[in-house]
């Protein structure tokens, strides 16, 4: 599920809820497994604040279900900021929906365990070959 809580940019939402369920599958979940909430700069800015002590907004997160709220295959929830994912897309010369589709990949790695700041480029490897069969760009 896709949920768009910004105004700023706009989204096709139905484009990415289409890539998330492909996602899923590719990734043997189940198509409620996740939720993709788009959100402000500023709600982002504040996630990132809250829960790693960073500030100012960042242009992805992820908030793995753990204890007691633990549905059965729900994994949990990536927070998305398109206006600054729309930097980085402009700044690396591609569009605003591949960037959101690779913020939507990357999240969901980040779900399912994976960790690119304490692997040893386990995640970043997947990551590259998952990108190649969904047609994203690379970094």
């Amino acid at each position: 599920m896709v949920i768009n809580r910004q105004r700023a940019v706009r989204v096709r939402r139905a484009t990415l809820e289409a890539f998330l369920e492909h996602v899923q599958r590719l990734c043997g979940l189940g198509t409620d497994s996740v939720t993709v909430a788009l959100l402000s700069p500023a709600a982002m800015a504040r996630l990132n604040r809250r829960f790693r002590g960073q500030s100012g907004p960042t242009d992805v997160l992820s908030f793995p279900m753990t204890g007691n709220g633990h549905r059965r295959g729900y994994l949990g929830d990536i927070a998305i900021a398109p206006a600054v994912a729309g930097r980085h897309a402009r700044r690396a010369g591609h569009r605003l929906e591949e960037e959101l589709c690779v913020l939507i990949l990357h999240g969901v790695l980040h779900l399912l365990g994976y960790d690119h700041e304490t692997d040893r480029g386990e995640m970043s490897r997947l990551e590259g070959r998952l990108r190649r069969r969904l047609g994203l760009v690379r970094r």
